[in-house]
């Protein structure tokens, strides 16, 4: 036979006793006042002031690293909680946000000497319109002198001199350097057919050198007009070219870029005519 079984109230009356047990060995939190005596009350506070403190203590108190530094997770000005660093400003990877120029001595040189060919040609144009054949002759040898060097530069920093001839395969409007290298090249041959044509005076009268002599002034004159009209693009368009770049200095300047590199140019060429042709040789003919 089977044991009896305890019945329902028994079971439901050990179970009960066995709460009442847990309860009275489980510690609990007093939230008594204390009385003016010393003695506790046995009351609980009225509004609830005294449990909130106790239960704002006991955070505290569990909490000691809230009151850390402000990168730490502190707190700023009694305020919100920080939990995110401070933001720090850094770079893609570290490098630096603009590369710097890999331009070196002879780019320098080569939009030096291209502004004083530019303002020569003009000043050689001048003299030849007016008459000053010595303001027109300093200024033609010294744009061919200035435009030649220029190309030297140039081609010497393309870092492959044999391959200068790949520009010249397309005419791109959209770049500077492409349109500048057109410029430079219908600029060349003119400024060297004007300053050649200096040379006739000397060339004998016969045969084909005294030819050649009779035709070289002509030529010289229409090859002259020819520089000059090319003059201000060669002049100028070193100035677009430093503004394309991303550079914010040279990027910003664009509208007088233009303008400070042909005042550059006029200037440089009207110092080589004073040097080469003083004002009393550079009179008109008589």
């Amino acid at each position: 036979m089977s044991p009896q079984r305890p019945e329902v109230g028994e079971i439901f009356r050990r179970f009960r006793d066995r709460l009442a047990a847990d309860g009275r060995d489980r510690p609990t939190a007093s939230t008594e006042l204390p009385a003016a005596n010393g003695e506790s009350t046995g009351l609980p506070p009225a509004n609830g002031a005294g449990t909130s403190s106790a239960v704002g203590q006991q955070r505290r108190t569990a909490e000691p690293g809230r009151r850390g530094g402000r990168r730490g997770g502190g707190r700023r000005g009694g305020g919100e909680e920080l939990r995110v660093p401070e933001a720090e400003f850094t770079s893609y990877y570290g490098r630096p946000i603009l590369k710097a120029p890999v331009w070196k001595w002879d780019i320098a040189a080569y939009l030096f000497t291209g502004g004083l060919a530019a303002g020569s040609s003009l000043l050689a144009a001048g003299g030849q319109l007016t008459g000053r054949p010595a303001l027109r002759r300093a200024g033609r040898v010294t744009a061919l002198a200035a435009v030649s060097a220029s190309a030297v530069f140039l081609v010497k920093d393309l870092g492959r001199p044999a391959r200068f001839h790949h520009m010249l395969r397309v005419a791109k409007l959209t770049s500077p350097m492409s349109v500048g290298t057109w410029i430079l090249t219908a600029y060349g041959p003119a400024a060297g057919v004007a300053a050649i044509a200096e040379a006739a005076g000397v060339l004998p009268r016969h045969g084909l050198l005294g030819l050649a002599g009779r035709a070289l002034p002509s030529a010289g004159h229409v090859a002259g007009l020819l520089a000059a009209g090319t003059a201000p693009a060669l002049a100028t368009y070193t100035g677009v070219l430093l503004a394309d770049t991303a550079v914010p200095s040279w990027h910003e300047a664009y509208p007088e870029l233009p303008v400070i590199f042909a005042g550059s140019a006029l200037a440089s060429g009207a110092g080589v005519g004073l040097l080469a042709a003083p004002p009393a040789q550079a009179g008109p003919a008589r």
